[in-house]
């Protein structure tokens, strides 16, 4: 039983709201507990936190390097004014293209270890976050489909996710930073992976994910769209509907997420710190 803060499973294979404790002053014995938990459930969230920039990132931190500080997640202009889905400027396109079911960073040479989440401002209604299993997706396919996909790997490319969901980019110009649209060798990643700390195997698929060497594109497509479809099922996802001031943070070894739709009339803020993935577990087989 945790000793330093309070832990309610949500209504899925995965996942635990975790109360009783302060995020910006963890000390050293609480925070290797939290560490447990998080391994443990893949998914922590945490009500009524209200995080500045500092505190999120020392406590992003403590997961490991850094793949970045803080992003914003967000259609609010640096101006204040707001980005419409009409504009489909590339910005826009990011956020469109993130309402697929995908794993962070896997199109970089190392995939990310996961991430820590904070809600400034939200939507009155919709802007949700899923996350799905892909430890409980794994577990649950036939044992024909397991020995297949044990064999098979699939490259990952941010420039082909978002041009099969309709949103090629092409400004170079454009306010996006345009990371993950790089030029450099199109990472490959086995559809199977052994989580490096907790030795449980996983999908490892998404939206990035295409191209399985020895299939035909067409192959590859259904294949890699049907593991998808199964995997992404209740009791295996989670949709979380945020409040100001919450945080999560969540294991990108093991869960695919995705935004959900809302009226971009609405201002939606979020705050994207990326841990960084260990070269020796995260790294493209490539």
């Amino acid at each position: 039983m945790p000793q330093h803060f309070d832990v309610a499973p949500v209504d899925a294979t995965f996942g635990a709201v975790v109360t009783n404790l302060k995020l910006a002053n963890l000390d050293e014995p609480a925070f290797r507990e939290l560490y447990a938990t998080w391994l443990e459930h893949a998914l922590l969230i945490f009500p009524g936190q209200f995080l500045t920039r500092e505190q999120q990132i020392a406590f992003a931190r403590r997961f490991g390097a850094l793949e970045f500080e803080m992003a914003a997640i967000s259609n609010v202009k640096s101006d204040g004014t707001l980005r419409r889905e009409a504009d489909n400027d590339d910005v826009v396109k990011i956020l469109k293209g993130n309402m697929g079911w995908h794993a962070d960073s896997t199109y970089m040479p190392l995939q990310a270890k996961g991430a820590v989440f904070s809600a400034k401002v939200v939507p009155s209604a919709r802007g949700e976050t899923g996350w799905a299993d892909m430890r409980a997706a794994y577990d649950a396919l036939d044992a024909a489909v397991r020995d297949r996909v044990e064999r098979l790997s699939a490259y990952h490319s941010l420039h082909y996710s978002q041009a099969k969901a309709g949103f090629q980019h092409k400004d170079k110009k454009s306010e996006y930073s345009g990371y993950g649209l790089h030029d450099g060798p199109v990472p490959l990643r086995p559809l199977v992976k052994t989580h490096p700390e907790t030795g449980r195997k996983s999908l490892l698929i998404g939206r990035h994910a295409h191209n399985i060497p020895g299939m035909e594109p067409e192959e590859s497509e259904r294949l890699l769209d049907g593991l998808v479809e199964f995997a992404c099922q209740a009791p295996r996802t989670y949709h979380h509907s945020w409040k100001p001031g919450e945080a999560v943070i969540w294991d990108n070894r093991c869960l695919l997420h995705r935004a959900m739709p809302w009226d971009m009339t609405e201002p939606r803020i979020m705050w994207h710190s990326r841990i960084a993935g260990d070269p020796a577990s995260e790294a493209a087989i490539n």
